[in-house]
């Protein structure tokens, strides 16, 4: 489900929050409804896909108001806003051989099998130019209005908004096996355990906790971060003005971890 208040002025304030819900066990206790097993359920004002379309995904991300499906046949679904054709009435075709998808303010990814990436949505700050040459990418990740690719030999590519130095990559750019990238800031998780943060430091998400070692996956929200442990612990920071970054001390054993955020677009 995707929420947005939209008011009048050049800025628009959109709080976001996509629900995936999973009809695999408690949807099963409600059989009149004769909803699927592993079907994605989506509703609100800015829903315009059918039902039928959302069922089959096997991986969902949501942007600033717009939301990408992934489903198991390599094919796209796209739904929620679409002032900057983030969405589109189609997917940009050959809509077949996604492999992963991510979703920016206003702006869509997806990585083809190929290791190539299509961009589409708004083009204001050069985030769907992909850089040449377009392949060997294993990767993607969407800002607000930036976007990163990791390609084969560990290396990030990143390209649109740089206001804050999100697209900076720093020289030590090898040995990174995962990408992403918060509001204006960017996130590289190495082989060897350690985060690099770098872009909009002004909560401090660009600063990484002592010790730096040990991370198995970073995620990022609008100005903070996320990193799971190999010990299953959870680490944030950066802003924690809803307490976002103050991780429940009962929270062990975790597998995955995923970041909501607030997006303030020009």
């Amino acid at each position: 489900m995707t929420i947005c208040t939209m008011p009048a002025g050049r800025l628009r304030s959109c709080w976001c929050v996509l629900f995936t819900i999973l009809s695999i066990t408690f949807l099963a206790t409600i059989p009149e409804v004769g909803w699927a097993q592993g079907e994605i359920l989506g509703w609100g004002s800015m829903v315009v896909v059918g039902q039928d379309e959302l069922s089959g995904l096997i991986a969902v991300s949501g942007g600033g108001s717009h939301s990408l499906g992934l489903k198991a046949d390599g094919s796209v679904v796209a739904w929620g806003e679409n002032s900057y054709h983030q969405c589109l009435s189609l997917v940009p075709l050959p809509n077949t051989g996604f492999t992963s998808v991510a979703a920016g303010g206003t702006h869509s990814l997806g990585l083809k099998d190929d290791g190539s990436i299509v961009a589409w949505g708004s083009m204001m700050s050069g985030q769907c130019a992909v850089p040449l040459p377009n392949t060997g990418f294993t990767a993607v990740a969407a800002g607000a209005s930036h976007s990163m690719g990791l390609k084969t030999d560990g290396s990030i590519v990143a390209w649109g908004d740089n206001g804050d130095g999100q697209c900076t990559v720093p020289a030590d750019n090898d040995s990174f096996k995962a990408v992403a990238a918060g509001e204006r800031h960017s996130i590289g998780l190495k082989f060897d355990g350690s985060v690099v943060v770098w872009g909009d430091d002004e909560y401090d998400q660009c600063q990484v906790p002592t010790p730096n070692s040990g991370f198995t996956a970073v995620v990022a929200g609008a100005h903070h971060c996320l990193g799971l442990k190999i010990d299953g612990s959870v680490v944030a920071w950066g802003d924690n003005q809803y307490g976002q970054c103050d991780v429940p001390e009962q929270l062990l054993n975790i597998s995955a971890v995923a970041a909501g955020c607030i997006i303030v677009r020009h």
